[in-house]
């Protein structure tokens, strides 16, 4: 009987088996996703470093999202959060399995990040896409962001033509809230 490309005995199934399923496990590791990137993860040297086969696919917006500071007493970080009429600029980036893996570690998915699956629209292209993006728990408190954070985020505008006034908003937006909370 021949089955998987073996001839003969059992052995060579069970060594052929194997191999597929490694085989199987290489193509996993290498299959591409798109991920949306609105924070940090538009500056491109730090995506780099963390996740060094990521590509640029090219740029979004995501409309009814707005741009929040949010976090714990250790910093405040960017999120989005459902918001009529707002609208979030974002880079959108193919990455494998292994930069997935790196970017749930920096995110610190799944317990103050989690994942939201998307369908977006290119700019440059007009083909729609599948993508993930990571959302801060929306349980988490308004707060004010390090001044290291908001140059990382900046250089990340500039390096995609973004407009400041999304990060400003935010700014604005989490330091009245901040104030509230402080009160």
């Amino acid at each position: 009987m021949v089955l998987a490309g073996c001839y003969s005995c059992p052995k060579e199934l069970i060594c052929d088996y194997r191999k597929t399923k490694a085989e199987f496990t290489k193509r996993k590791i290498q299959m591409k996703r798109y991920y949306i990137a609105y924070g940090s993860n538009l500056n491109v040297r730090q995506m780099k470093f963390r996740c060094p086969t990521a590509k640029v696919v090219g740029t979004s917006v995501i409309k009814g999202y707005e741009l929040l500071y949010k976090g714990s007493k250790t910093g405040s970080y960017l999120t989005i959060e459902k918001k009529k009429g707002g609208v979030v600029p974002v880079a959108v980036w193919e990455v494998t399995a292994r930069d997935e893996k790196n970017l749930d570690a920096y995110e610190g998915y799944p317990n103050f990040y989690y994942k939201k699956n998307m369908k977006i629209r290119l700019s440059e292209t007009g083909k729609t896409i599948d993508a993930f993006v990571y959302i801060m728990h929306e349980e988490r408190s308004l707060g004010i962001p390090s001044q290291n954070y908001i140059s990382t985020c900046r250089f990340g505008y500039t390096i995609f033509g973004f407009d400041f006034k999304y990060l400003d908003k935010a700014y604005e937006k989490s330091i009245k809230g901040a104030d509230r909370y402080e009160k």
